[in-house]
């Protein structure tokens, strides 16, 4: 497939495409559809370029590659995926020595910003099974106040969530955050379930 695009001049201001910007995103796609092979090249007098993206790894390539300049606590990329209600999950993540959270939610292959309930029902889930292990280990029996919040459970952690809805419904146009109340239960009952294997 080729997509060809140019800018109307009678609607932006702005014609000139950076292309660290489409790279970034045409990337992301790459790592969102494994196995795709994506081709950009720039043609412009002077800014003569060219890349290929093609992540057959998908998620686990994503969270490597986010993950290049971290020291990961531990070697193996945590990948999961299922499906339940016509609604396709995918995740990947990997804890490092930072203390910095880094998720990324996706619905549809559109970059969900401000999260939403697909996301919602990821962080519930994680902290939901980590406690529930904190509970059965030895540790928790010397002290049974210990509890970890949400903020405790992802600190540390690069994660990648990607969702396939059939009607996704967001709160704005900018499509920044999932609403879709169907979608929670589902990532919480699929995730909760593998990560509890993990």
């Amino acid at each position: 497939t080729k997509v060809y695009f140019k800018p109307d001049d009678q609607i932006f201001t702005e014609l000139e495409y950076d292309y660290t910007t489409l790279a970034t995103r045409l990337r992301e796609l790459s790592f969102l559809n494994k196995g795709v092979t994506i081709s950009l090249k720039d043609e412009r007098e002077g800014k003569e370029k060219e890349e290929t993206f093609h992540a057959k790894g998908g998620l686990k390539e994503f969270v490597g590659f986010l993950n290049a300049k971290q020291k990961p606590l531990h070697p193996e990329i945590l990948y999961l995926e299922g499906e339940k209600d016509d609604i396709g999950i995918e995740l990947a993540l990997q804890y490092n020595d930072g203390y910095n959270e880094n998720v990324f939610s996706f619905v549809n292959n559109i970059n969900t910003h401000e999260g939403g309930t697909h996301l919602t029902g990821f962080k519930s889930a994680l902290t939901s099974v980590i406690n529930k292990h904190l509970d059965k280990s030895s540790f928790a029996k010397k002290d049974k106040e210990v509890k970890l919040s949400g903020d405790d459970a992802r600190e540390g952690l690069t994660c990648v969530l990607s969702i396939k809805v059939p009607d996704p419904k967001f709160s704005s146009q900018t499509k920044d955050k999932l609403v879709s109340s169907e979608v929670r239960p589902v990532v919480e009952s699929i995730l909760g379930k593998t990560l509890a294997q993990w």
